[in-house]
């Protein structure tokens, strides 16, 4: 008997961890190209979504600016109001016990105590008063300390001064007014 032929048998030894390799290559490139366009499609996606977030925010922005400008001015403009307002009404009726005293012009004060004038118009740093008859120079803040009788004690003060008026405070404590 002859033996039995053999069968060559192709050696694929060699080859096969070529292919393998290359595959396993061009695997890894197929996958890695393919996450980087899917993280740039999400990326994408998610910036889109951002940027109409930031235009939102910025439209709002720009509208409460806008509402911020308007109320700040109406707010100047009713301070403005309310400062006038409110000069007129000093003008008018001012504080207890303080009054406006033009040039040469004299006011009974203090409950009907004091007959306060003011002599001439008002100088660069004082103001001549006269106070019950007697005249007495005054810068503005100085108190001036008066009795009119033994059981009154009364004082009057230069609040502020300027070429057409002067401001004094005057106030008595002790026994009653005198009736007017």
């Amino acid at each position: 008997m002859q033996p039995a032929p053999t069968r060559r048998r192709r050696n694929l030894s060699g080859d096969v961890p070529f292919v393998l390799i290359a595959a396993s290559i061009v695997s890894l490139l197929v996958i890695l190209i393919g996450g980087h366009f899917y993280g740039r499609y999400l990326a994408s996606r998610d910036l889109g979504g951002r940027d109409a977030a930031i235009e939102q925010l910025v439209a709002q922005g720009q509208e409460q600016k806008r509402k911020i400008d308007q109320q700040s001015a109406a707010l100047t403009s009713l301070q403005a109001r309310l400062d006038k307002t409110q000069a007129q009404l000093d003008a008018i009726m001012p504080s207890k016990n303080t009054y406006n005293i033009i040039p040469n012009q004299n006011l009974v004060v203090g409950d009907g105590r004091l007959n306060v004038g003011l002599v001439g118009a008002p100088g660069n740093e004082s103001i001549t008063l006269n106070i019950n008859g007697k005249q007495q120079v005054a810068t503005a803040g100085q108190v001036i300390n008066v009795a009119p009788d033994a059981s009154t004690n009364c004082q009057v003060a230069v609040q502020s001064f300027d070429v057409f008026k002067a401001v004094i405070n005057a106030s008595c404590t002790g026994a009653k007014a005198k009736a007017q």
